[in-house]
């Protein structure tokens, strides 16, 4: 996890940064001919990182980690530029404390530099994404509905680690259903219902599991989503209509 810069506890190592940003940007600024991928790094930050992290222009509402817009905000108000907060989150991504739920090596190489310079972009700063970064890290989803066939719904989790099913919507028959959802995902998913007096969870599996949830479905509209903290709120979650 990415740790916060605040205010007043942190005063006086934001008085000392400068000089360890100067020599994480020479870090920061080598391979791609020193010039980041802030397409990539947003791709990356919402696959990889956005589960656990809130940064309003990536549209990610992560929980278990600190809300990045948060933790900048004193930085960036205090006149801290882009570059300055890129050089922090680089630092933590390749120096993971020891006990942190953030994996080790996440992203590497001109990939790290990527999504730190991208979170040294967006965090506390206020606005929308626009051009080819508004749409960077989207996920791919299916413009048609899931269709339950013989009592089961097959809706697979977005594989590249977004916040998504692979359907937005899906459509059964009233009577037993069983809503499958395979991840193959790095990141850990369950898929659940809710709705017309219904409010059930499958499992949370991580990457190669399957989860599952069985209900006695009415006609009616109910949502599937994925219950992990964040993650409906992240966008996991979609429309069943039942007829």
């Amino acid at each position: 996890m990415f740790r916060p810069l605040t205010l007043p506890r942190d005063r006086i190592r934001l008085l000392a940064l400068p000089a360890a940003l100067a020599a994480v940007a020479l870090l920061t600024g080598c391979g791609r001919g020193g010039k980041p991928d802030l397409v990539n790094g947003k791709t990356l930050f919402v696959q990889k990182c956005g589960s656990c992290h809130t940064l309003a222009r990536a549209n990610t509402k992560g929980i278990q980690g600190p809300d990045l817009d948060a933790a900048f905000f004193e930085a960036r108000h205090q006149g801290f530029e882009d570059s300055g907060i890129k050089g922090v989150v680089y630092n933590q991504i390749s120096h993971v404390r020891r006990g942190s739920i953030m994996p080790l090596n996440l992203v590497k190489g001109d990939d790290a530099r990527d999504v730190a310079a991208y979170v040294g972009f967006a965090a506390a700063n206020q606005g929308k994404d626009s051009g080819q970064l508004a749409t960077a890290g989207q996920p791919k989803q299916s413009s048609k509905p899931a269709v339950e066939q013989n009592g089961q719904l097959n809706i697979p989790a977005d594989p590249t680690g977004a916040l998504a099913f692979q359907f937005s919507k899906a459509t059964a028959k009233a009577g037993a259903v069983t809503l499958v959802m395979p991840n193959k995902s790095p990141i850990v998913h369950d898929i659940s219902i809710k709705g017309n007096g219904i409010n059930d969870n499958g499992p949370k599996v991580g990457t190669g599991g399957t989860s599952k949830v069985s209900a006695n479905l009415k006609p009616g509209t109910y949502e599937f989503y994925c219950s992990v903290p964040g993650h409906e709120a992240g966008g996991m979650k979609g429309t069943l209509t039942v007829k």
